[in-house]
């Protein structure tokens, strides 16, 4: 390891220094704790009584081997602060942890799994003017074993990593997925955090196994040709005092004052003025893309970095500013084809413009605006949705800013939010229309993709963490009708270059007619170089007749997909029978809450 780096923010390796490392002569410990007075190696190797740690390099590290300890054994630090007092701590650079409540740390060995995904690394592109639609998911919520008597803990419901994996590719490609975006996977001390508060940044929790297990998944991914995204926490940790937490007796890796270092969430705030602590997350993100193979990292609250405590009124955090900046720039050229996206609902610009313009580095942004003004709108009594007409164009106005991306995530779907579909105003039997007429709106609409699990199947119930999504309502006609409309909306996507090779091109989108205000219509055209795809939208209560909207240059426009159609659940027969547009004007009877795509011949 670089020391100078380790202090000075640039190093991006100190996990291959820091940690226990299986040697020929035994177990190498190492930990970095500058104020602790001395630290024991405590583990199952010794019985827990302790190996003393020596003082290395510049009297911060320590340092001690330990010949009798192995792969597969537990152990923790004992530290001694300044005071004399003692707490025993699971090592921050530690690859393996034990299943919560329990919190000791795991010596890893080499591991067996081995990867075969070499083609898939070297053509992996999720590129600006590639389709990109990801699948977020819950690792403990998407399915679950079922119910058996005497499992009174959910975690003996929860599928492994490899089992997960041979449910979840084969899903994946039947729903045309290209990516898969995994909530936190770094190791939390509990369920409920979803695993956004963290107290092990190098250990993939052992809820769902071990570290073999994990490379499996993303491995059998690969070979299926779906990129896995790991959702990635650089803003927090867990308080828990076996943790980061008042590390070496001293606030090591948060704020020392409470008012910048505690998080809305109650979590301790990292300090990212400190090189130490800039070189810990660098190194992290490094290990979870090298050591695991995953392609890509969307980073958590993206805003609480960017201004102290997430409030533009109380000034931009300029450490923690350049931390990103040397965060996205170092992973970049490490792994040029990695994917980098920000959940960020600032207003500050350059988000998605590279490091070397003055930007942050990341080569997305999710578009919190659109998903908030889009469900407002859907959310909105019919009355009222000509004064809101306008929450709907207003994204084009500023689309062009960044990269963005559209996200109906887990946010979405708990806290008293309800589900996507559940939003829909109306009654039962309503939402599924307006559901269609929504969806098929946000694969049309400029930006790649993102949806939460349970979406695609009308799920009616908030995310509990506790529970698998309801599978069940597949055997209702109404769901079982919206999943293979939503099936065959992420293969037309796919399938439909207009739909994505010019998403952030000036000339791949233009308004064909976006001021209906007394009918909920619109109209707009979307373009690559050798396609061009009509969107028309009905989003009132009324079936809308003679609508008729210019579409410059077309002869005819062919049918590509409906949400009227009967077999997604709509009024009418599938037809993909040709229109004349005469004298480049194109006349429709659209039916309530519905949507179409054509594609238009010249």
């Amino acid at each position: 390891m670089d020391f100078y780096g380790f202090y000075t923010g640039t190093e991006f390796h100190a996990h291959e220094y820091l940690g226990a490392h299986v040697t020929d002569d035994g177990v190498v410990f190492r930990v970095f704790a500058p104020a602790a007075s001395g630290i024991a190696v405590i583990g199952e190797f010794n019985e827990w009584n302790g190996d003393p740690m020596n003082k290395i390099y510049d009297g911060n590290f320590w340092e001690c081997v330990i010949p009798t300890a192995k792969a597969g054994q537990m152990y923790k630090y004992r530290i001694y602060d300044q005071s004399g007092g003692c707490l025993d701590r699971c090592d921050p650079y530690g690859r393996r942890m034990e299943l919560r409540p329990h919190s000791a740390s795991i010596i890893c060995g080499g591991g067996k799994q081995k990867f075969t995904d070499e083609k898939w690394l070297k053509t992996r592109d999720g590129g600006l003017d590639k389709p990109l639609n990801i699948y977020e998911i819950h690792a403990g919520s998407w399915r679950c074993k079922p119910d058996e008597e005497d499992q009174k803990d959910v975690a003996a419901h929860w599928y492994n990593y490899r089992e997960l994996a041979d449910l979840l590719v084969p899903y994946l490609k039947e729903n045309h997925y290209h990516y898969v975006e995994m909530m936190p996977l770094a190791e939390h001390p509990s369920d409920e955090s979803w695993g956004y508060q963290i107290s092990g940044f190098f250990s993939p929790t052992s809820r769902y196994g071990t570290p073999d297990d994990l490379k499996y998944l993303v491995n059998k991914c690969h070979n299926a040709g779906i990129g896995v995204i790991m959702d990635f926490v650089p803003v927090h940790f867990a308080v828990d005092d076996y943790a980061l937490w008042n590390f070496d007796g001293t606030a090591l890796y948060e704020y020392p004052h409470g008012d910048v270092g505690k998080s809305e969430w109650g979590s301790c705030n990292f300090m990212h003025s400190r090189g130490e602590v800039r070189s810990f997350l660098q190194s992290a993100a490094d290990y979870w893309l090298e050591e695991f193979h995953f392609d890509g990292l969307r980073m958590d609250a993206i805003s609480n970095l960017i201004y102290w405590q997430g409030n533009p009124a109380r000034g931009e955090n300029k450490d923690a500013v350049q931390f990103l900046q040397n965060l996205n720039s170092g992973l970049k050229a490490r792994f040029p084809s990695a994917l980098l996206i920000a959940e960020d609902s600032t207003a500050r610009p350059n988000i998605t413009t590279p490091v070397w313009s003055g930007g942050l580095g990341f080569d997305y942004k999710w578009d919190m605006g659109w998903m908030n003004d889009t469900l407002s709108y859907f959310q909105a009594p019919v009355s009222e949705r000509m004064e809101k007409y306008h929450k709907l164009t207003f994204s084009m106005q500023y689309f062009y800013d960044e990269k963005y991306l559209l996200p109906f995530s887990h946010d979405e779907n708990v806290h008293g939010k309800a589900t996507i579909l559940q939003k829909m105003n109306g009654d039962y039997e309503g939402k599924f229309p307006q559901g269609r007429a929504l969806y098929l709106y946000m694969y049309a609409h400029p930006g790649k993709k993102l949806n939460f699990m349970g979406g695609e199947i009308g799920q009616l119930r908030e995310w509990d963490e506790k529970r698998q999504q309801d599978w069940e309502l597949l055997s209702y006609p109404n769901h079982d009708a919206f999943h293979h409309f939503m099936m065959e909306l992420n293969k037309v996507y796919a399938a439909n270059p207009a739909f994505y090779e010019k998403d952030y091109d000036r000339d791949g989108f233009r308004w064909l007619d976006c001021h209906q205000e007394g009918r909920c219509i619109y109209t707009f055209e979307r373009r690559s170089k050798d396609q061009r795809l009509l969107a028309v939208f009905n989003f009132s209560d009324q079936k809308q007749e003679h609508y008729q909207v210019a579409v410059p240059g077309a002869k005819t426009i062919k049918p590509l997909l409906s949400t009227d159609w009967k077999i997604y659940g709509g009024g009418k027969a599938v037809s993909k029978r040709r229109k004349k547009v005469a004298k480049g004007v194109a006349e429709f009877t659209l039916a309530p809450f519905s949507g179409e795509i054509y594609v238009i011949e010249e």
